[in-house]
């Protein structure tokens, strides 16, 4: 999956936690990003299983959706996280610069993020 993908699928995880439901409208105004632009990216979304979308234009998360989403989430905040404990970068800047490094980040490397990160708060 591309970037763009997995941030929209980050983006209607988010909404959902915040919002209760989640619509394209939704989407636009959080990414700033025009409706004809998130219409044909749900398109995609849905094609590829991880969304549906209802008559209402209510967006819901598949299983494998929201499995993806959840992970794409946890890499954001660990890597956030990261960033604040070991290198005291004030907490926005982390936070943008989480979601550039959650797309490219290998596995070995982010499980000893996430090792550091929980050995951490466990202190």
């Amino acid at each position: 999956m591309h970037e763009s993908g997995e941030n929209y699928l980050e983006t209607i995880l988010v909404l959902e936690q915040k919002n209760g439901s989640v619509r394209s409208i939704d989407i636009a105004n959080e990414l700033e990003y025009t409706k004809p632009s998130i219409s044909r990216a749900m398109g995609i979304l849905r094609k590829d299983g991880f969304i549906t979308m209802e008559n209402s234009g209510r967006i819901l998360l598949t299983p494998s959706g929201r499995e993806k989403a959840n992970k794409i989430y946890e890499r954001h905040l660990l890597l956030t996280r990261f960033l604040v404990l070991t290198l005291s970068v004030d907490e926005e800047t982390a936070a943008k610069d989480a979601c550039r490094i959650e797309h490219v980040i290998s596995a070995e490397s982010f499980a000893k993020v996430k090792e550091f990160v929980e050995k951490e708060d466990r202190k």
